[in-house]
């Protein structure tokens, strides 16, 4: 079957190429520029000859803002995070007393993810881990979902021979994810300092957690060594932190994409709706996950209300 239809495209700062392709699942489209004014190009389909198998494994470079090449994968996660911020500012721009649907949609999930982290972060450091916990479950959440929009891993642009993807989910991109893990372990190290304090996260981690007054001086000093080695594993741990946090994340969004591509493949009607529910629920999982690990990092060292020692308990 042929398809027609025209599109309008915009380029600021940089000239099209002579001539241009540009793939959907199953539809291949041929982009011929009829002007450059920051420029109008017309998209016609042609056939459904060379269907796009996958997504690469790295993003592709769409245009450079001076030195800096933004991917197909940062465009997703800027419209994203942009579209993200509007809503929930103009669900909330008039709180009322009786909340409007929109409103209690908001506080339902502020609440619930509150409810979630207190216990695993501890009373006194929840209110102030809240808002990081909170941005990284939604924006995750919404990133993972945006793979199952119109367009989104599904167009595809040839340029010299080359196939890009136009649009692409910010989490399969593992940039994106390492990001992510970043952010999270250095907001990990603030809220351990200051809710715990250096000299606390030492001897949580490297102490001896045997009671002196209660073991022979033998059995102690070989239960600091044990304790000891014990730390520099826990240690070790913490620093391949983002490593798993990062693959993790990547690996379940990129094989949901790569899956999704295979079902248009073999049949893109009706085959793919039973792995469109598969990808929303492995969405939500994903970003639950992330942020819960999080939230126990942050516990393993805070959450100690009962611990006379933890600094956090007493000022906080």
């Amino acid at each position: 079957m042929t398809f027609a239809y025209v599109a309008t495209l915009s380029y600021t700062d940089f000239s099209l190429p002579a001539h241009l392709r540009i793939m959907t699942r199953g539809k291949k489209l041929t982009l011929l520029p009829i002007g450059f004014l920051g420029a109008s190009v017309s998209v016609i389909a042609a056939s459904e000859e060379g269907a796009h198998s996958g997504i690469a494994t790295a993003a592709e470079t769409l245009f450079h803002i001076g030195p800096l090449p933004v991917t197909n994968s940062m465009v997703t996660s800027w419209v994203i995070a942009l579209a993200l911020i509007a809503l929930i500012r103009l669900a909330i721009r008039r709180p009322k007393l009786v909340p409007t649907r929109a409103q209690a949609l908001v506080e339902s999930v502020v609440q619930g993810i509150l409810d979630l982290i207190s216990p695993i972060t501890g009373k006194h450091v929840a209110k102030h881990a809240f808002p990081l916990l909170i941005a990284l479950f939604c924006f995750i959440l919404i990133q993972n979902w945006s793979g199952l929009l119109p367009g989104v891993g599904s167009l595809f642009i040839s340029e010299h021979g080359e196939w890009k993807e136009i649009i692409r989910p910010g989490n399969a991109d593992m940039n994106s994810t390492i990001a992510l893990a970043i952010v999270a372990m250095a907001a990990w190290a603030w809220f351990v300092l200051r809710y715990a304090g250096l000299k606390y996260f030492v001897s949580h981690t490297f102490g001896n957690k045997a009671d002196r007054r209660e073991i022979p001086l033998p059995i102690y000093l070989l239960l600091t060594v044990i304790f000891l080695g014990v730390g520099v594993v826990e240690l070790i741990s913490m620093v391949f932190r983002p490593v798993s946090l990062s693959f993790r994340l990547f690996g379940n969004v990129f094989g949901g994409e790569n899956l999704m591509h295979s079902m248009f493949g073999i049949f893109k009607w009706g085959l793919p709706i039973p792995f469109y529910f598969l990808e929303i629920l492995i969405g939500v999982v994903q970003a639950l996950v992330f942020t819960l690990l999080v939230a126990v990092y942050i516990g393993l060292v805070c959450n100690h209300e009962e611990d006379e020692h933890a600094p956090g308990a007493a000022s906080h």
